[in-house]
């Protein structure tokens, strides 16, 4: 019988058996950089990126094992960018999901070596992908595309830049920062399973990923405001501390709330026009909607 936990769970622990395995195998010297990659790496999380590609996977009726790589790739990317992230020069946070973030743990020099550590043996693993065939190769520039200069790292510096700025902003810098530093990651877990899948229901689920990275940003936007430290593990009303440009600041809390609203609404929808088992999809929507970490 269906359960969305049961399933969920399911999912996140063929993730965390593949990384495990992987991990094992990230030798280096000296040991301290391994020891910096591997604890943010190994630190747990929701893991959303690598459960939604293996449950596209599966929507798609793709082998597993064949989203498996790209699932580690793309997680250790996230990991990247969250170490950067939580450095002085960018959000200066001193806690990631419940820890001490990488640069109180290991030194700012070291967190910035491993997150670049982490980048390049993501696109190590990719590039072993490619040398199966076109669709892997495929697979592996989208997914370097979502991480690259027109993707999340093109969200980060507009991020920077309007936190600075007094005057007003539109709706479309906004979206700009959001759809490139949140949106694209999540655009990848949905899109990298229909290419290594013969572009199987692109286009609609290309829209999905849309819907889905942006409503993740809304309710981030709304946990900084409404959430707490234990549950989410960093520091909380940083996003008005740093002038960040948020949905609640646009539009206020109700009106951040009703956007993700629509765009839970817009998310299911297009589910629901696949001729496809979708229903976990859906209920990773309500999920990520009503998430209090």
């Amino acid at each position: 019988m269906y359960g969305f936990n049961e399933k969920y769970q399911s999912y996140l622990s063929s993730f965390e058996s593949y990384l495990a395995g992987y991990s094992n195998g990230l030798k280096t010297y000296p040991e301290i950089l391994g020891e910096s990659m591997r604890y943010s790496l190994l630190s747990g999380g929701k893991r959303v990126r690598p459960v939604l590609m293996l449950a596209v996977a599966e929507v798609l009726e793709l082998d597993p094992n064949e989203a498996l790589p790209f699932a580690v790739a793309l997680e250790m990317i996230h990991t990247y960018s969250l170490i950067h992230d939580d450095l002085p020069a960018m959000d200066n946070d001193d806690f990631r999901r419940g820890k001490p973030s990488n640069h109180k743990a290991f030194g700012e020099a070291n967190a910035i070596l491993a997150g670049d550590a982490l980048l390049n043996e993501a696109f190590s693993l990719c590039l072993g992908e490619c040398l199966k065939g076109e669709k892997y190769a495929l697979a592996a520039k989208f997914l370097s595309d979502c991480a690259g200069k027109n993707g999340m790292i093109a969200g980060q510096p507009a991020d920077l830049y309007f936190s600075t700025q007094s005057g007003e902003v539109t709706e479309d810098e906004l979206l700009f920062i959001h759809e490139n530093k949140t949106g694209k990651l999540l655009l990848a877990p949905v899109i990298i399973p229909s290419i290594l899948s013969e572009n199987r229901y692109y286009l609609r689920l290309e829209q999905f990923g849309k819907e889905l990275g942006r409503l993740f940003q809304i309710t981030d936007d709304i946990l900084d405001v409404t959430g707490e430290f234990e549950s989410m593990g960093k520091t909380l009303g940083k996003d008005a501390t740093a002038n960040k440009l948020t949905y609640v600041k646009l539009y206020g809390l109700e009106g951040a709330k009703i956007r993700a609203d629509e765009c839970a609404q817009r998310s299911i929808a297009i589910l629901e026009s696949m001729d496809a088992d979708t229903q976990f999809l859906k209920d990773l929507v309500a999920f990520v909607r009503d998430r209090k970490h």
